[in-house]
């Protein structure tokens, strides 16, 4: 397998799925603004979405990936099926009992993710409200993620990474179409997550029995694979819910800033979030079930190669970046969002956001390459360890930045956070000899530096003010911002070319 074409086929419908979430978005922001009502459902949508990224694509995936991978080496077809089906199960059951939970509890969950809404009582109301019909997408999500992580031990990444369009395509429908229908209308995106869940999980479903893998109900909770992946996601639950937990702290901490600081920064997340999954979430993607084969053949020399072209290829995408982004703030939020009720003062605040979230996109990004090589090894005691010491440091800055800085100071901590936690993992590794650097690092970086400050030099200069931003029809803009993004890319691509940049060279095949 191709690695490096499995990367490009899965950025690239990754790539798809951006854009359409930037047009629910750019709708979302037309139709709703920044204010009581977004904030309220954003805070609803997050809560859901935090357990998400915890459970079913952190410390689930984490557990179940490797594990899968080293049976269906080890064991064979049947009990590579027999794994499935009563994981699948036991999972099932889990969820089930979850969002019923969740339902039940939204009051408590939001006086304590949210505790600034509770001063205003309709604010608070519409939250719980959205809560209890949001809440049952960890289930569907959660099945999604477990689907998705038999069909990339398959090699069929194309359809976990198309998946996500259809919660995108929801929303659009939602905000352009359903929302009148609704009271009030901000209810009808909450509508739009019960069914893109939903849409998801019957996508995937027609592929798992394409490869013979559709799950069957086998509830066996003492299979040994069960056992271990049990035993294995209680450790990565804590270790991925400290990431999260400190997303939740910064909502609790922007809830009690003035309206529209929630808002401000999702719509900044969501800008920074496009590049992170474009290279982060899929090579990450791509990494884990390689590099789990190649523990399993306890083949540490590739082991170490692999992930020596994961950092850099996250070092030849993430810096510029980060550089564009920090850059052109203001003109892609303008471009994407300042329409109907999103106002020049909403496009400001968010731009700070932005900028403060740019600083720590490679940390970020570094740490969805770092971490697959200790949960392919089935480690994940030492990625909680770090991730405490990043939780403590991100709170202290917290308190730190968010008297001078605001909302933005917030988006600043989550930055050096995940910088402070990806060097923290990359010591370790180094340290116990799991990684050892290829040679040409030195050159490599000097190279990719060189071509991102002449980069940044020609952004700069070609930009227009941020006044014409503002004034410009959205035509202008459009096409202002393509011209940007275009010769960003001819300069950094062309400065690497003529310092000997070949893509083969960074061509790779996987176990």
């Amino acid at each position: 397998m191709n690695l490096l074409r499995a990367l490009a086929t899965v950025s690239s419908l990754t790539f798809v799925s951006r854009i359409f979430g930037f047009v629910r978005d750019a709708l979302i922001a037309r139709a709703f603004g920044a204010g009581l009502a977004t904030d309220a459902f954003f805070v609803a949508f997050r809560i859901p979405n935090l357990l998400r990224r915890m459970f079913a694509e952190g410390a689930f995936s984490q557990a179940f990936v490797p594990i899968l991978a080293e049976y269906r080496n080890r064991e064979g077809d049947d009990k590579t099926k027999a794994l499935v089906d009563c994981v699948a199960s036991a999972l099932a059951l889990a969820l089930v009992f979850t969002a019923l939970l969740g339902i039940a509890a939204a009051p408590f969950i939001i006086y304590v993710s949210a505790p600034g809404f509770s001063a205003d009582a309709d604010k608070f109301a519409l939250t719980v409200a959205m809560l209890r019909i949001t809440f049952p997408y960890v289930l569907f999500i959660s099945l999604v993620a477990l689907s998705a992580g038999i069909l990339n031990s398959w090699s069929r990444f194309a359809v976990p990474a198309f998946t996500p369009v259809l919660l995108n395509v929801s929303f659009i429908v939602a905000a352009a179409f359903a929302a009148p229908y609704f009271d009030p209308p901000v209810m009808a995106l909450a509508w739009a997550v019960f069914a893109g869940g939903a849409l998801q999980l019957a996508f995937q479903l027609p592929f798992l029995a394409r490869i013979g893998m559709l799950p069957r109900w086998r509830l066996d909770l003492r299979h040994p694979g069960v056992t271990r992946v049990l035993k294995l996601m209680a450790p990565a639950l804590f270790g991925v819910s400290i990431g999260q937990i400190s997303l939740l702290i910064n909502t609790i901490f922007a809830s009690f800033l003035v309206s529209g600081s929630v808002s401000w920064l999702y719509y900044a997340d969501r800008l920074m979030e496009f590049p992170a999954g474009l290279l982060g979430v899929a090579l990450g993607t791509i990494l884990l079930p390689s590099l789990s084969r190649y523990h399993a053949d306890a083949n540490v020399a590739e082991y170490s190669r692999l992930l020596d072209w994961g950092l850099r290829l996250t070092l030849l995408v993430a810096l510029p970046a980060a550089a564009a982004l920090a850059l052109l703030a203001l003109p892609l939020i303008t471009t994407l969002f300042q329409y109907g009720r999103f106002t020049a003062e909403d496009a400001r605040m968010t731009q700070y956001a932005l900028v403060a979230y740019s600083i720590g996109l490679t940390g970020l990004i570094l740490v969805k390459i770092l971490a697959p090589g200790f949960y392919a090894r089935q480690n994940v005691v030492t990625p909680v360890k770090i991730g405490l010491v990043t939780l403590v440091a991100t709170q202290l800055m917290n308190l730190a930045f968010i008297g001078p800085l605001g909302h933005a100071g917030l988006a600043l901590a989550i930055s050096l956070g995940a910088c402070l936690n990806a060097g923290l993992l990359f010591r370790y590794l180094r340290s116990r000899g799991i990684y050892t650097p290829e040679p040409g690092w030195g050159a490599f970086v000097l190279k990719v530096g060189f071509a991102v400050v002449l980069m940044a030099a020609g952004l700069w200069l070609a930009a227009e003010p941020g006044p014409w931003w503002a004034a410009a029809a959205w035509r202008w803009r459009v096409a202002a911002i393509a011209g940007l993004v275009g010769l960003g890319l001819v300069v950094y691509g062309g400065v690497l070319l003529a310092l000997g940049f070949r893509l083969k060279d960074f061509s790779r095949r996987g176990a």
